[in-house]
């Protein structure tokens, strides 16, 4: 795999809720500068990531529900359609694990549903945030994504300390959704070992704040590439 190849399949993430407006406007320039396909800021920032990156093919993406996917449906789909409406093409939203461990399947269903009919066309990635469910519960999630219009399950906000992405996961999420369904690794992805280990696993799209890192390093191990 080639750096330009690699930067096309990363979401370069700066999620911080210290991040400032100059550091939205370094990550911009980080995207821009490496090609990075997709930049995901959080939905206050998304006007200013979207302005930083005028010109380029970059798509912002903005989160909803994050960290904790504890709000009410309304605002998610509020929350998504704004975002739209200020640059994002694209959505993260959390699923609301509470109710996803209460057997609450078809309210979760519900909210995934209504999150997608406020921005059509926008793709959306569903956080199952999988630290904290069974593997059951994981396959569950996946179907109830699935089901409901969305184009992507993600593993991971990066912002829960039982952990981000593994490789474990990742690869019971592709056995669930098959081979043509979007799988998003993200979380505590920070070299180019753990980003070659969630590819090898089934992911095609990866979140991290260590995009630099992580595309120097491979330069440095293809420099012709």
């Amino acid at each position: 795999m080639t750096r330009s190849e690699l930067a096309t399949l990363l979401d370069h993430s700066i999620l911080r809720p210290e991040a400032t407006e100059a550091d939205i406007l370094a990550g911009a320039d980080l995207v821009r500068q490496w090609s990075i396909g997709f930049y995901c800021v959080q939905p206050s920032f998304v006007s200013t990531a979207t302005a930083g990156l005028q010109g380029t093919e970059a798509r912002v993406v903005s989160v909803v529900g994050f960290p904790h996917g504890c709000e009410r449906s309304v605002v998610k789909g509020q929350t998504a359609a704004l975002a739209v409406q200020d640059g994002a093409a694209e959505v993260d939203m959390v699923l609301n694990v509470g109710k996803l461990k209460s057997g609450r399947s078809q309210a979760v269903a519900s909210e995934i549903a209504q999150v997608v009919r406020a921005v059509p066309g926008i793709p959306v990635k569903v956080i199952l945030e999988t630290c904290l469910l069974t593997d059951e519960e994981k396959v569950i999630a996946c179907r109830l994504v699935q089901d409901a219009g969305a184009a992507f399950v993600k593993t991971s906000t990066g912002f829960n300390p039982g952990g981000g992405a593994t490789v474990q996961d990742v690869r019971l999420m592709r056995a669930t959704v098959g081979p043509n369904f979007g799988v998003k690794a993200a979380g505590g992805i920070r070299t180019l070992a753990d980003t070659l280990a969630m590819l090898e696993a089934g992911a095609n799209r990866l979140g991290t704040s260590a995009s630099l890192a992580i595309l120097r390093a491979l330069e440095d191990r293809n420099p012709e590439g």
